[in-house]
């Protein structure tokens, strides 16, 4: 399987902050870039002669007082944030992006589902568009960078196209993806089901106009390539029996108690470090300290690079859940898959721009792969896609402690940058 890049480019552009699927960039200063012009970052020919680029300046600062700003719409107290979908919060936040959006110039308008789009017409709008973006939804008492980076740096990165005096060929498209996270529904990447109702998939909702998409995300390295987003193949089981006294020992908990290390044990003897799987939510009936459990509900997240592995797994886990069930009496009421999304590759033509763009910036950068669930694993099903990663601390997510620099933020955002005007130009 092919690596891919992660400054991320799919046919529309993402900007995510955080451990994502695809390839990613490393990035470090080794040298001042702004010295350069837009037409030498680009690698094209300008398409009007007497168009001049100034050098890149990004505006960190008040980026990240936007990042601190919209974490301020949060149904926990700071450092964490909580912003579920449908919320108040979420509504005030929406408002927040498309606001940004219109002070940017760019015309916004929102789907049925609620994915919000900022549009830079280009001179040939005809063109399929290039696209780049995130999402702002945060699951209960995370941080402030996730999502959020990806998708205010995307917006950041189209004033510093627009302060450089540069004029896109095809349309540049800043995208909020409504609900990436599960929180509401139990769903990941709701945006995915485009002008809903009737889970209308996202080619019905572009009609073939995008063109490239760009994540922004933030993680434990430097800028990254992200080469291909490996989705999780999340299930759900229950176990079951007739309990009354807690003397009866048919334990339908200890039955779940025991197909939690059975998990763990498949996963270790894959042999392989890509093979991970954990039970995230296990709920016991009727949950009273003097009765017995007669029911246990299970969740279980299971992923690998190697989607046939990650499918091997699962079966023994179900054959473990089998047996378990027998040797303790209970009753495997419910085994049920919920998805199983293969993994998506970035696209090689993306991932040279990207690289590209990182270099002619004098930043380090790499390849590697995103085991996370995002969008771009859809968008990936109908246009090229690619993926930015840059630096964080610890390599933090979904916590109060997640934290990338305003630098590192700010090399991010003219890696996109760059990669925007090359791609727009194409």
């Amino acid at each position: 399987m092919p690596l891919r890049l992660s400054v991320s480019a799919l046919t529309v552009l993402f900007f995510f902050f955080f451990l994502c699927s695809f390839t990613a960039i490393l990035a470090h200063n080794n040298e001042d870039p702004t010295i350069k012009t837009m037409e030498d970052f680009s690698g094209y020919p300008i398409h009007e002669s007497h168009s001049h680029l100034s050098s890149l300046s990004v505006d960190a600062q008040s980026l990240q007082k936007q990042i601190d700003e919209l974490s301020s719409f949060s149904d926990t107290p700071a450092p964490s944030v909580t912003r579920v979908l449908y919320t108040e919060k979420d509504v005030l936040a929406r408002r927040f992006i498309k606001n940004l959006m219109g002070l940017s110039g760019l015309s916004v308008r929102e789907d049925a589902v609620g994915n919000i789009f900022g549009r830079w017409e280009g001179s040939n709008p005809e063109l399929s568009a290039v696209a780049t973006g995130s999402h702002i939804d945060a699951i209960p008492y995370s941080g402030k960078y996730d999502g959020v980076v990806g998708v205010l740096g995307a917006i950041e990165a189209i004033n510093v196209l627009t302060r450089s005096g540069f004029k896109p060929k095809r349309s540049l498209e800043v995208i909020m993806f409504t609900s990436e996270e599960p929180t509401r529904f139990g769903i990941s990447c709701l945006g995915r089901f485009g002008s809903a109702p009737g889970h209308i998939p996202y080619h019905r909702f572009y009609s073939g106009n995008c063109r490239v998409v760009l994540w922004f995300f933030f993680c434990s390295f430097n800028i990254f390539e992200i080469f291909f987003t490996l989705p999780p193949s999340p299930f759900m089981l229950i176990l079951s029996c007739f309990q009354d006294f807690s003397t009866v020992i048919n334990d339908a908990g200890l039955a779940a108690a025991e197909l939690a290390l059975a998990v763990e044990r498949h996963v270790l003897e894959s042999g392989s470090i890509d093979t991970v799987g954990t039970v995230g939510i296990l709920e016991l009936h009727p949950g009273a300290i003097n009765s017995i459990p007669s029911k246990s509900h299970l969740e279980i997240d299971t992923r690998d690079i190697d989607e046939e592995r990650r499918n091997t797994v699962i079966e023994k886990i179900h054959q473990s859940a089998i047996s378990i069930a027998r040797k303790r009496r209970v009753t495997l009421s419910e085994f049920k898959i919920v998805n199983r999304d293969p993994p998506a590759l970035s696209e090689k033509s993306i991932l040279d721009a990207m690289v590209a763009s990182s270099k002619e910036l004098n930043l380090t950068h790499k390849l590697m792969i995103s085991r996370a669930y995002h969008d771009s694993l859809f968008m990936a099903r109908i246009s090229p896609m690619g993926m930015i990663f840059i630096p964080c601390y610890k390599g933090y997510s979904h916590k109060p402690e997640e934290y990338s620099s305003t630098q590192d933020i700010s090399n991010g955002v003219k890696v996109l940058a760059l990669t925007l005007a090359k791609l727009s130009l194409q």
